[in-house]
């Protein structure tokens, strides 16, 4: 082997290590982050159904398994605010006879 070339096949994977490792980080640091408010418009765009997944997660620089657990987050919460105001903690009666006792003792 000639002077001062490395013989990259003959590298052990923990001299990789360090490499792999420095890459990972890289990508974390230079990771975009999305607000929530992104995310709801990038999933709402998404259900308007205007373009293709495909195309909306390649404009937004996403993968498309990051917009289906958006989807998915989405709808769950959906899910729980819904069954939130289907059983309510008091009925209007009860509001208004709230209401007249605070009054009364004010």
């Amino acid at each position: 082997m000639p002077r001062g070339k490395a013989n990259t096949a003959t590298q052990t994977s923990s001299q990789k290590e360090p490499v792999n490792k420095l890459m990972r980080r890289a990508r974390q640091v230079t990771r975009r982050r999305y607000s929530p408010d992104e995310n709801i418009r990038i999933v709402m765009e998404g259900i308007r159904g205007d373009e293709t997944v495909s195309v909306l997660c390649r404009r937004e620089g996403i993968s498309a398994n990051v917009y289906y657990k958006w989807l998915k987050d989405f709808v769950e919460a959906g899910k729980r605010r819904l069954k939130g105001d289907e059983t309510r903690d008091a009925t209007r009666g009860e509001v208004h006879e709230l209401r007249r006792e605070n009054e009364r003792l004010k």
